[in-house]
């Protein structure tokens, strides 16, 4: 790992690597300090215990995901349904990748699931909401007729393809979420042009 590197961050990478790969229970704080190239003291002068370091690993990768998920939707052509569906498209593209395994903040809030106060798992329930409220802004610009409502059914759809893809190892999953998210959105235009329309 570059020297150059912020020592913070070059702990938080070893950290994303480590915990992406193999789960945040299976890693040592020890294997993180002989990956990131410090000691473990100097790891523990940057963070105060392994939980505050899982924090600040999906902390690290909150604005890059919602940034890709933009990035997605935004290159995708044709109508919103369409760039809706391409966008799960997306998603099963990046599934077929060999170093894929799944979505990290859904595998964390999993790993803790007996801790509901765990400091990962405020940082993961933020980063669901941020896409959820990214989504009922991009539809309520699109004028559809309940964007929030719109927007949690398409971030169950998105949720539930990162699920069934993990357990299946099957990207067909987003495709089949995807041809939901469309009619979804389709139907919320039709609504939305339905009320706008004058009487």
């Amino acid at each position: 790992m570059d020297a150059k590197t912020p020592t913070r961050d070059r702990i938080i990478k070893a950290a994303a690597h480590l915990f992406y790969a193999e789960g945040i229970r299976a890693v040592s704080v020890d294997a993180i300090a002989e990956k990131a190239g410090v000691t473990k003291k100097t790891l523990y002068y940057h963070f105060a215990s392994k939980d505050d370091l899982v924090a600040a690993y999906l902390s690290a990768r909150d604005a890059p995901n919602l940034a890709a998920f933009a990035r997605w939707l935004h290159e995708a052509e044709g109508s919103l349904p369409d760039r809706m569906e391409a966008f799960f498209g997306r998603m099963a593209r990046a599934a077929r990748h060999p170093a894929w395994k799944g979505c990290g903040f859904l595998r964390t809030t999993a790993e803790l699931a007996n801790m509901p106060g765990h400091p990962a798992r405020v940082v993961g329930a933020a980063h669901k909401k941020k896409v959820e409220g990214w989504l009922a802004e991009t539809f309520r610009e699109a004028g559809l007729a309940a964007p929030e409502a719109t927007a949690r059914q398409i971030a169950v759809l998105i949720d539930g393809a990162f699920s069934a893809m993990l357990v299946h190892r099957d990207p067909g999953y987003a495709l089949a979420a995807g041809q939901a998210a469309r009619i979804l959105v389709a139907s919320g235009q039709a609504t939305g042009s339905r009320s706008a329309a004058p009487t």
